[in-house]
């Protein structure tokens, strides 16, 4: 096995495999390095965790030769309904309600579980013959010369490529050992993640309903269940999450309602701490971040991996592109490519996740008053209800070619 790729990925998650992918597809020998055994990520056992992807990230799933593998496993989200309200009172009558049928491309995303999706993956590059996986081991030091960039492994091996491409997360080894700073703040909140099975049928709708500690998120997954994303407040979630399985339920019970029948837990539970924060450069030399190690958002919009994926396909765009011109794939202009197409999206989106939880997450009777008022608006407004529409489904903006379902 050559020590020397034209790129080396760090990180094993979902953005890094569908990195790995697309750039192989289009010519490029690639090196994933993941910290994590092969044997944990090919965990077949549900612990709960699902993903919204947006239309567009499914035509890149698609485009990369994934989404054949998945298919079967996704269910489409056909509507999406938010509203307001307090726990065990139900929500407000004002409510927004965005339904698939009002654009042409169809459903407006999918969930997937997320051990189908890393079984994919680990799948499709194992059978590309451009991708090197190294599983177990992790990033020790990385230096960057002026051809190439090296990375020491915790093996005391060596690795080399032309680009560094960060994809290791939230807390990104890659970016602190590239001296590439944080800003950021948390947000007092914790998610509180799980999968639901229940009595009755969902039809695909997904729900948001925001309540003063927080959102919480029922999201529909394949036959009779759900994946539930439920934020409270720091101290309360840790009291949930130290519950029984039962005392668990009874807390759910009354946020959730009775809608959809009786529920049980299906799965794991997990939490996790939620912040914003952001590189403050996506870029370095010869190295990009990619996904959370760039920008971590709020779960509210659903939109994390979504606008990780979008970072792959310009990434994976602009290299390419470069490539066939004869430029340098890690020249400072060619990267700067990368971060101006995709900085500005991510920065406005962290700031818009960010403001509508600070709008949302409180129980002040103007601000509810008025937030209900403007949801009230919007439903009954079709142009604006449309445009929100084909926000959720990743249909707006400079869309690289993957997010529209073509091949590089």
């Amino acid at each position: 096995m050559s020590d020397t790729s034209d790129i080396l990925i760090v990180g094993g998650g979902l953005n890094g495999p569908a990195l790995a992918l697309a750039l192989a597809r289009a010519g490029f020998s690639v090196t994933v390095i993941d910290a994590l055994a092969e044997e944990t990520r090919a965990d077949a056992a549900f612990d709960g965790r699902a993903y919204a992807l947006a239309l567009t990230s499914q035509r890149l799933l698609s485009a990369i030769g994934i989404w054949d593998s998945v298919a079967d496993h996704a269910q489409p989200m056909l509507e999406i309904r938010v509203s307001d309200g307090h726990a065990g009172l139900g929500p407000s009558p004002l409510v927004m309600m965005f339904d698939h049928g009002e654009i042409e491309e169809g459903p407006m995303g999918y969930m997937v579980e997320d051990r189908h999706l890393r079984r994919a993956f680990l799948e499709a590059m194992a059978a590309e013959p451009g991708v090197t996986t190294l599983s177990g081991l992790r990033v020790t030091a990385q230096q960057t010369g002026p051809d190439l960039v090296s990375v020491t492994l915790s093996d005391g091996s060596q690795r080399h490529a032309r680009l560094l491409v960060g994809c290791d997360g939230r807390a990104s080894g890659t970016a602190e050992r590239a001296g590439i700073r944080r800003t950021g703040h948390g947000y007092g909140q914790t998610a509180l993640v799980c999968a639901i099975a229940h009595e009755l049928p969902h039809h695909g709708i997904a729900h948001q309903f925001f309540m003063p500690p927080g959102p919480l998120a029922i999201l529909p997954l394949t036959g009779n269940r759900s994946s539930i994303v439920w934020s409270e407040t720091t101290a309360h979630a840790a009291e949930i999450a130290a519950m029984d399985e039962e005392s668990y339920l009874a807390v759910l019970r009354p946020r959730f309602g009775d809608f959809l029948g009786e529920i049980a837990l299906a799965g794991r539970r997990f939490s996790y701490p939620l912040g914003l924060t952001l590189a403050k450069s996506f870029i370095g030399p010869r190295l990009a971040l990619v996904g959370d190690a760039a920008h971590g958002l709020h779960p509210i919009a659903g939109q994390g991996l979504n606008a990780g994926l979008r970072d792959v396909a310009a990434l994976a765009e602009v290299v390419t592109l470069a490539a066939r011109r004869g430029e340098d794939i890690a020249g400072p202009g060619v990267l700067d490519r990368y971060q101006q197409w995709r900085r500005f999206d991510t920065t406005t989106l962290a700031l818009a996740t960010d403001a509508f939880n600070r709008l949302f997450s409180n129980d002040n009777p103007v601000l509810r008053l008025g937030r209900n008022l403007g949801m009230g608006l919007i439903n009954a407004t079709p142009a604006l209800r449309r445009g929100f529409i084909r926000e959720a489904a990743g249909l707006t903006g400079d869309l690289p070619r993957l997010m529209t379902g073509n091949a590089l």
